[in-house]
């Protein structure tokens, strides 16, 4: 019908590239009504009372959805922004701008399930019909080789078969020049005070001055693959931790959709075809693959992610130790590789990869602490928060995911001497150890009187003696760890419908 009214809900979805709700509402050639809700729920708090949205994040948000604002005006098209609940809103648009049907992309967790769910309800009972659309992944789940209850428990046997049975389906184009929206007020952009977020102050010492919407990450594609030409290096250098350009720093962009996997793919394929394809070129595919993996694992193994027991089901006597959990994430713990991320992530909002596992790890095989407590500390923090890589890669570390390998212990100090070798990031974000010897900073406590006095650092003053014995801690921590046993396939909750 030639007056069809189609509303696009969007979420973690701000994008015009590659938007299949908004392809197919236009294909039926409907109006389309673009809408934003910032969630009061995404404003609150965690369990353990941390804000659940921190304030690079929140920043980032608000970015990303007035550069999608501006992207649909130049469209001749404009986005609503409303504060509420979506499913208080959305019904009350849908009534007063006769909207027929509401698009979306659809997600996997339980929290963003339950909008969903109420929403639709809603929109069923005043005859508004919805339609969700898979997204978020660079394969469509309707492509993979299995089911979802049947993704294999390993990632590799999960590459393995993806990689040999399934496709990467184009793009969907951008959109043409918009029909106008019907007469209806706008709203603005809340601001951080509104949101109940305090302003983030840039520390100049942050890898990247991230900056939100889809303009921004197309511009960082552009500047990572073909302006600095750094794919071609990307395996070699992907485990740096200080820097812009060591990594593709792409995952914020990603976790709000306004990149999609796809784009990032078939830009891959148009680098390899007019510069080089290399190990490298596929190792950003292999990384993308893991995002994929952790979506479609959340979506089998369901509330398990988020159980202390992880999707192995397996009860480890975790420890409540407030006290050294404060030290972990005040980047306290006298081990310098742990600090310095962990000072990384609350100045910015960010940390790599390689940090990611090694302050993950020191969290649970070390001290020994429930490992939801550092996963909820990154949900606050992380500008790239992706709930399925978060709590996904979090049961990995922790020992109690599906892909884990046992009682898996880096040794920090041997990590920090890999891959920060001239204590260059550690001397970056604890300047207290700058005057210390490359051979000595990622060991302070062995320090001397004498060498503490001529490096001007005093330990237990300036710099925190070590929380724990590295290994003696680890030894512990992998007895508790062997003592439990996984629960039973009976007891264990089962994947979601």
């Amino acid at each position: 019908m030639a007056d069809q009214r189609i509303l696009i809900w969007y979420r973690n979805d701000l994008r015009l590239q590659d938007h299949e709700p908004m392809i197919k509402a236009l294909q039926l050639g409907a109006t389309v009504i673009p809408v934003y809700c910032f969630d009061p729920r995404q404003f609150g708090t965690t369990s353990r009372g941390f804000p659940k949205t921190g304030a690079y994040r929140a920043q980032f948000l608000r970015e990303s959805v007035a550069d999608l604002r501006q992207n649909l005006r130049a469209l001749k098209g404009d986005l609503i922004i409303r504060r509420g609940l979506p499913e208080d809103i959305i019904p009350e648009l849908a009534i007063a701008l006769q909207v027929q049907a509401v698009y979306f992309y659809g997600e996997v967790t339980s929290e963003e399930r339950a909008v969903e769910s109420a929403l639709e309800q809603v929109l069923s009972k005043i005859g508004v019909i919805t339609q969700s659309f898979w997204g978020h992944t660079l394969y469509h789940a309707d492509d993979l080789p299995f089911e979802i209850n049947n993704v294999p428990e390993l990632y590799t046997s999960f590459r393995k078969q993806v990689e040999k049975a399934s496709t990467v389906y184009e793009t969907f184009p951008a959109p043409p020049p918009l029909k106008a929206l019907p007469e209806v007020e706008v709203g603005e952009v809340p601001t951080l005070a509104e949101l109940g977020v305090e302003q983030p102050q840039f520390d100049p010492r942050a890898v990247l001055r991230f900056k939100g919407g889809e303009t921004e990450g197309l511009a960082r594609l552009k500047h990572y693959f073909w302006t600095q030409d750094h794919l071609k290096s990307y395996k070699e250098t992907r485990n740096g931790m200080l820097g812009a350009d060591y990594s593709s720093k792409f995952s914020p962009w990603l976790a709000l959709g306004c990149l999609s996997p796809r784009t990032i793919y078939w830009e891959v394929q148009a680098y390899e075809s007019t510069r080089v394809k290399n190990d490298s070129t596929y190792w950003l595919i292999f990384e993308l693959l893991w995002r994929d993996y952790f979506r479609f694992i959340c979506a089998k193994h369901g509330n398990d992610i988020f159980r202390a027991s992880g999707m192995q089901g397996r009860a480890i006597a975790w420890k409540q130790d407030d006290t050294r959990f404060d030290l972990w994430r005040a980047g306290k713990t006298g081990f310098p590789l742990v600090d310095a991320n962990m000072q990384e992530i609350a100045a910015t909002g960010y940390m790599s990869n390689r940090g990611r596992q090694n302050v993950a790890s020191f969290l649970t095989k070390n001290l020994g602490i429930d490992w939801r407590w550092g996963a909820e500390w990154f949900e606050s923090l992380l500008i790239d928060y992706d709930v399925c890589s978060n709590w996904g890669n979090w049961n990995y570390t922790a020992g109690v995911g599906n892909d884990a390998r046992g009682f898996r212990f880096f040794n920090i100090t041997k990590q920090a001497r890999d891959y920060d070798p001239q204590g260059s990031y550690i001397k970056h974000w604890l300047p207290k150890l700058a005057n210390v010897p490359a051979f000595q900073v990622h060991e302070p406590w062995k320090l001397t009187e004498v060498e503490q006095t001529r490096f001007g650092v005093r330990l237990g003053v300036d710099y925190p003696n070590p929380v724990v014995d590295l290994f003696k801690s680890a030894e512990a921590n992998e007895l508790i760890y062997n003592q439990s046993q996984p629960l039973s396939e009976i007891s264990k909750t089962k994947p979601r419908q």
